[in-house]
């Protein structure tokens, strides 16, 4: 198998590389803001997001590992021993990072961005879990950090530390709202306002996306290239190298099977 064929199935599906570089994105975010803010509070914020963050990636790691093709190859010359450092909880390592947003950027430069931006339009559903998942951490911490600094003024605030922060943030995007906590100020409201607007929307969007996925009939795969895309070179090139790397991916599976069956002959 040539190199060039190795770094295309390193290359996870679309919707999943831009999701995880994402969240890599939001970590490096976060240790610029732990650098540059010394309030308690906000610190305490992050921390929470990046312990959440901690198993996903590690998760991604292991993934990755296991699905690889030859596995040596990916943690020595793939930075697999990049992704295993930057996964583990410690601020010294999260910088390792970056080389998973080289694998986003990667994407960009094999697919160009026109195409990869129809492929992900074109496969919203599957996406729409993961686009979810990250939409709702990004407004659980921008949220729990604006109603932070917006109620850090008022003496009557009962929204005071990360926790009541959090937990403001998370029954606010749920649309439950307890009432045990909420904004007494003018920008803790208008922050209250934008959270429930996007909780609404995203479990909206969730709720259709797992009735799409347990009603609707089995989607066949598709075959051909869409009408739209059919004149289009680099979109037809990209069709066929998805189609080359799934024949790829089932040879591959077929021969791990051969092998195990051999080994017990």
């Amino acid at each position: 198998m040539t190199s060039g064929t190795t770094k295309k199935r390193e290359l996870k599906g679309i919707g999943y590389e831009l999701f995880i570089g994402a969240l890599s994105i939001l970590s490096i975010v976060n240790m610029v803001f732990l650098f540059f803010f010394r309030d308690p509070a906000i610190a305490t914020v992050l921390q929470v997001i990046n312990a959440i963050l901690f198993p996903i990636f590690l998760g991604d790691f292991l993934y990755r590992f296991f699905t690889a093709s030859d596995r040596s190859a990916y943690f020595f010359r793939g930075f697999g021993w990049a992704d295993l450092l930057s996964s583990l909880p410690f601020q010294q390592v999260k910088i390792f990072r970056v080389f998973r947003i080289w694998r986003v950027i990667r994407l960009f430069m094999e697919f160009g961005a026109k195409n990869l931006v129809h492929e992900f339009i074109a496969h919203r559903a599957e996406n729409a879990l993961l686009t979810v998942g990250f939409l709702v951490l990004c407004v659980l911490e921008f949220g729990s950090l604006a109603v932070l600094k917006a109620e850090h003024v008022s003496p009557d605030a009962n929204i005071t530390n990360a926790s009541d922060a959090l937990w403001w943030s998370y029954v606010t995007i749920t649309t439950v709202g307890y009432g045990d906590r909420f904004p007494v100020t003018n920008w803790g409201r208008i922050v209250g306002i934008f959270v429930m607007t996007a909780g609404v929307g995203l479990f909206g969007t969730l709720s259709g996306f797992l009735a799409n996925s347990f009603l609707s009939p089995p989607k066949q795969q598709e075959e051909e290239v869409p009408a739209a895309d059919a004149k289009d070179p680099k979109a037809r090139i990209a069709h066929l190298m998805r189609l080359i790397e799934a024949q790829e991916q089932a040879t591959a599976e077929l021969k791990a099977q051969l092998e195990e069956i051999n080994e017990l002959l």
